[in-house]
């Protein structure tokens, strides 16, 4: 059994480096201004990326971070043949998850490499 990947966080904005290992990108939508050569996506994860609802309900008025993680987390739980299908294509030692948000790190990439990880760790 192969040890389990790094998970990074960057922005599709960035430059791609050779330490990203797979890109994935994990958005719904494809990212304004960005090309798919410039973006270098090696796999695009859109189906388990929040739904448009749900981003509507975090970015409207009554958003609540924890609120976001628990309601995303629950959704994940609905995706697990696309979460296996993402984990089937883990063959690298790192993993970069991209993203247009702003704070990759405290957004829904961030709790999506949570729940992965967990879920790996836990079959």
């Amino acid at each position: 059994m192969q040890p389990w990947p790094i998970i990074l966080l960057r922005r599709v904005y960035d430059e791609s480096t050779e330490s990203d290992g797979l890109r994935v990108l994990v958005d719904r939508l494809w990212p304004r201004g960005v090309s798919k050569e410039r973006a270098a996506v090696d796999v695009w994860a859109k189906e388990l990326a929040p739904s448009h609802e749900l981003r509507q309900w975090y970015h409207g008025d009554e958003g609540d971070v924890d609120e976001f993680a628990i309601r995303y987390a629950a959704e994940l739980e609905d995706s697990t043949a696309a979460a296996d299908a993402l984990l089937a294509e883990f063959d690298l030692p790192v993993v970069t998850f991209l993203t247009a948000t702003k704070d990759p790190e405290q957004g829904h990439p961030a709790i999506l490499r949570d729940w992965l990880l967990k879920r790996i760790e836990t079959p």
